[in-house]
């Protein structure tokens, strides 16, 4: 029986793990729960499963949640605190860590986690995009497993050689191409984009995500973090990794081989499927998800991403090329962005244009400690606050 830590099991991640793990009781338990302040959500999923332990980042839920467990008669601890996420995530009774909270805050857990040798399903982007190096160490100093939950990198992962090799040349593999929906707003002119409403943006075709990596899709920002996690979980070049604009989101993703063959895995867009095939590894293990019809879909179409209308994918490409602490302030100011934006406090063109001047102002140092990111983290989103004051500024002098 494998002993489960979920941290983000409130967001869609975290809920689907969940329902897979459901589908297990013979494999799986759970462990521990992890989240930011959804007390309700919390306290049903703590009465479905009853972890060890519960933990809100906030310190006020995690007391509201005490109240109600302790009202039902349920003997989960809760906890709080970024030391507490650290905790359920190297305690030495866990097998497996889903590291799903979004953001910077699910950096620390991720690498408590690496360092002690867990079986880390990676969802959270912000650990590879800001702390890359660092965190690929951790992992092999722990000797810890390492596999990928984002669709396309888990697509990556199923068809790249069996035996892992130090250089993506040295497997025979020329490049890996990285599929992308290219979000809502495909065929929208860039006049058209300036007008977009953050309600229009969360309205994805394909997928059912959260808020924030919703509008990531919208900018095709969450392909540029893509781009800079593949990099570091395949060690390929900014030239070994293509971008693709799939419509459908079929094939998840592809590699390509010297000798010309190309690999793809397909599925329905699903985020149970990557996330059981990273369960059960090396098995194969049920899902859930409904088998893919090929006949229904009818036709597959492929396009190049327009990197004029939607930037942030040029700013990701260039953040990884500058490297050191470049990636971590695109990160840092695309979450101060989208924030923003989804309060309808600036446009969605304000989004790369807040990321370019941080990239332009705030000069790439090498990367030495976790301390030095988180310290580059809080700069860059002082800068994108300043930003955003000052466009406010400015649009007030405009209408005087």
């Amino acid at each position: 029986m494998q002993q489960v830590t979920v941290l983000g099991s409130t967001g869609t991640i975290g809920q689907q793990t969940l329902d897979v793990i459901a589908r297990h009781p013979d494999k799986f338990s759970v462990f521990a729960l992890a989240a930011n302040n959804k007390v309700e959500l919390m306290l049903r999923q703590c009465l479905n499963v009853r972890p060890k332990y519960a933990v809100l980042l906030d310190e006020t839920a995690a007391r509201q949640l005490a109240d109600q467990l302790k009202h039902h008669s349920v003997h989960t601890q809760v906890l709080h605190g970024m030391q507490a996420l650290e905790q359920i995530s190297s305690d030495a009774e866990v097998h497996v860590v889903m590291a799903a909270i979004v953001g910077a805050a699910g950096l620390r857990p991720a690498i408590a986690a690496a360092k002690a040798g867990k079986k880390i399903l990676l969802a959270n982007k912000e650990t590879l995009v800001m702390a890359g190096r660092l965190f690929m160490q951790a992992v092999a100093d722990g000797g810890a497993t390492l596999l990928p939950i984002d669709s396309e990198h888990n697509a990556i992962f199923q068809v790249m050689p069996s035996q892992r090799h130090l250089h993506l040349a040295d497997g025979g593999v020329r490049k890996i191409i990285l599929t992308a929906s290219g979000g809502p707003f495909r065929r929208l002119s860039r006049a058209d984009l300036a007008e977009v409403t953050p309600e229009r943006a969360l309205k994805h075709p394909n997928w059912v995500m959260g808020a924030k990596i919703t509008i990531d899709s919208a900018t095709l920002m969450n392909k540029g973090l893509e781009v800079i996690e593949a990099h570091w979980l395949f060690n390929a070049s900014p030239d070994q990794i293509e971008v693709i604009v799939h419509p459908q989101s079929v094939i998840h993703s592809m590699v390509e081989y010297v000798d010309g063959s190309v690999l793809a895995q397909l599925g329905n867009p699903d985020m149970r499927t990557p996330i059981a095939y990273a369960m059960g590894y090396p098995e194969r293990i049920e899902s859930g998800v409904a088998s893919l019809s090929l006949i229904d879909i009818a036709k597959l179409e492929f396009e190049t991403p327009d990197m004029q209308r939607f930037p942030c994918l040029r700013l990701a490409y260039e953040a990884l090329k500058a490297g050191g602490t470049a990636p971590a302030v695109l990160n840092a100011v695309n979450e101060v962005a989208v924030a923003t934006f989804l309060r309808h406090e600036i446009g969605f063109l304000d989004i790369p244009a807040m990321i370019e001047s941080a990239l332009e102002h705030i000069p790439a140092e090498p990367v030495d400690s976790i301390e030095q990111l988180i310290s580059q983290d809080a700069e860059a989103r002082r800068f994108a606050l300043e930003w955003i004051q000052s466009k406010h500024l400015a649009n007030k002098v405009v209408r005087c």
